[in-house]
């Protein structure tokens, strides 16, 4: 069962308030409220809030919810947060407004070809399968290099690294590395952490972290 409009509200109000409450200085990480599978009434009463950053798992069901909405306020910002499959590609930039699963050449140069028609250029994560298990998406941490300089020649607007660290292991193992290695590559954005393990993600200063249930409640057991 979806969440009253009044508690979706109040739950966001609450993720804010745990942030604020580690009182770091000069800190304040964008929350991209993960709408996948909840339908456009339950996502705007954040819209009308003021909430801007809203994140989607496939990109079919994006177009039914976020075409009109975004249409009609132009400062949305939607993240696509799944895993991307290329022949998606061109709905995707039409659509979207940043990328954080870009992980493989193939996809790079697919979204670099249809940003040139579309003249236009997407906010992009390299997603990197940090504990480098063989059922999540993501590229192993030593192809990365290479990846970004393709991503780069490509005129790719690659500004941080994504990862989903192992579950049932220490995440701050795998954020502290990744926190790492987006230093090294000096991107100055970090997409960690979500509703089980954000306020972990928090200590390596992520600026983007994707909640949905802390937000919208559990989902559907369909998806």
């Amino acid at each position: 069962m979806h969440q009253s409009v009044k508690n979706i509200v109040d739950l966001y109000d609450n993720v804010k308030q745990k942030i604020q409450e580690l009182n770091y200085e000069n800190y304040d990480p964008n929350i991209i409220a993960v709408s996948k599978t909840f339908k456009m009434e339950d996502i705007k009463p954040l819209i009308d809030y003021g909430h801007k950053h809203f994140g989607e798992n496939k990109v079919q069901e994006a177009l039914g919810k976020w075409e009109e909405a975004k249409a009609i306020k132009k400062d949305l910002k939607l993240h696509m947060i799944g895993k991307l499959q290329t022949n998606k590609v061109k709905q995707a930039v039409t659509l979207f407004d940043y990328i954080h699963s870009v992980d493989n050449l193939k996809l790079a140069k697919k979204i670099s070809e249809e940003q040139k028609k579309q003249n236009k250029r997407l906010k992009i994560f390299l997603q990197v399968n940090i504990g480098e298990e063989d059922q999540k998406s993501g590229i192993k941490i030593e192809y990365l290099d290479e990846l970004v300089n393709d991503s780069k020649n490509l005129n790719l607007d690659i500004i941080g690294l994504m990862c989903l660290p192992p579950i049932n292991e220490s995440t701050s193992k795998y954020f502290s590395l990744i926190k790492k290695k987006n230093d090294e590559l000096n991107f100055k954005e970090l997409s960690l952490g979500m509703s089980n393990d954000y306020i972990d993600a928090l200590n390596y200063k992520t600026t983007f972290i994707r909640i949905g249930t802390k937000i919208f409640g559990e989902r559907s057991k369909l998806f």
